[in-house]
């Protein structure tokens, strides 16, 4: 996780939430790093003089040190390794139209939970579900 935070840190300074994002996004959602993987990993890149922290509007935003290049560059073969199979499997997984669908299951859970939490009523929540069972009826009769 270290080589994998430094390098997007190579890439523009940011915060802990901002990290954790990147991370997401650049897995395509396959993978969410908690804040009890990405913070004490950023601690410990700070403790080790490969990254300085700063407050930035209230917010520490982490910036590589000169330090940290060289780190990363001494690293470099690991690095690209980590990335080219962290690469390989997400294609595996979500590559292709998986990553349609994908994208496709994200909304669609977005917009169930915040319609379920924001429903004033019941009867709201019972809707979602009979559409929720329908599509999965109509999913399920297109593997035939």
């Amino acid at each position: 996780m270290k080589y994998v935070i430094l390098k997007l840190l190579r890439d523009k300074p940011r915060h802990g939430y901002e990290v954790m994002k990147e991370l997401e996004d650049q897995l395509r959602g396959c993978y969410s790093p908690s804040p009890g993987t990405v913070y004490p990993t950023l601690q410990w890149l700070e403790d080790e003089g490969l990254v300085v922290g700063k407050d930035v509007e209230g917010k520490k935003v982490y910036e590589i040190t000169d330090t940290g290049r060289r780190f990363l560059d001494e690293h470099k073969d690991v690095v690209e390794d980590i990335f080219e199979r962290v690469r390989e499997a997400v294609d595996r997984a979500v590559g292709g139209t998986m990553a349609e669908i994908n994208r496709g299951v994200g909304r669609l859970v977005k917009a169930v939970y915040r319609t379920g939490w924001r429903a004033k009523e019941d009867g709201m929540r019972h809707k979602v579900a009979e559409v929720l069972a329908r599509a999965a009826e109509e999913i399920e009769t297109l593997a035939g």
